[in-house]
């Protein structure tokens, strides 16, 4: 009995792993940021902890509703195309099979096996054959709201709260420091793991990541100085 050949390919991933890795993002580096530029202004921690308390949940929620929103109209393309082809291979069927054979022709096929393949897959379901094969839609990358909607809420809340949990534990006189170079070592981290799963170049993930984290906190630190300056 022939052992099966079973293959797991990252594009299976790329739904989860695109919000998870945006949410987590995200979450470290606006929350960190705001509570690097607060903790900067010489406000107090209770102050700083509200503000970066504030920052998580609205950004938890921000972040799933622009998800949402954002997968939701890229399913209602889908669905409406795929209901323009149901609509079509009901009509005019022999169409949609000439159609299907000129896709596998241009593929490399030749003009009789095209004819075959299309008339099989046809045979099994016809619109999922045209579904993938003429409008590019995949059971594994098809647009998923609600998943992507909790995944990017959950993992920035995730993220966020490293960075609160730091400013929470740190001395006043460290926080600034200790949130940002914590938060910055998470970001590599974070860049790292998301290159390993897709893939790519851990170093060349953790880099560019590490990269935009610090110079958000090194612009909303300079703004807290300054405007705790001006105050003061």
């Amino acid at each position: 009995m022939r052992a099966r050949h079973l293959e797991r390919h990252r594009t299976e991933r790329i739904g989860w792993l695109r919000a998870a890795v945006l949410g987590a993002n995200d979450g470290i580096v606006s929350t960190a940021s705001l509570i690097v530029g607060v903790a900067a202004a010489g406000t107090a921690r209770g102050e700083v902890l509200v503000a970066g308390l504030a920052a998580l949940v609205a950004g938890a929620m921000s972040m799933a509703a622009g998800e949402y929103v954002s997968v939701s109209s890229q399913s209602d393309t889908e669905n409406a195309d795929l209901a323009r082809e149901r609509a079509e291979l009901t009509a005019e069927p022999e169409a949609e099979r000439r159609e299907l054979i000129a896709i596998y022709v241009a593929r490399g096929l030749d003009e009789a096996l095209a004819a075959q393949v299309a008339d099989q897959l046809t045979a099994k379901d016809a619109l999922a054959a045209h579904a993938r094969d003429e409008l590019g839609i995949s059971e594994h990358l098809a647009a998923r709201p609600l998943q992507a909607a909790f995944t990017s809420a959950g993992t920035f809340a995730a993220g966020a709260a490293v960075p609160l949990a730091c400013a929470a534990l740190v001395p006043m006189g460290a926080m600034v420091a200790a949130v940002a170079g914590t938060s910055l070592v998470l970001l590599a981290a974070l860049g790292a793991l998301a290159a390993y799963t897709g893939g790519a170049k851990m170093s060349i993930g953790a880099m560019r990541v590490a990269f935009w984290g610090a110079a958000a906190m090194a612009l909303t630190a300079l703004v807290g100085r300054l405007f705790g300056t001006t105050v003061a």
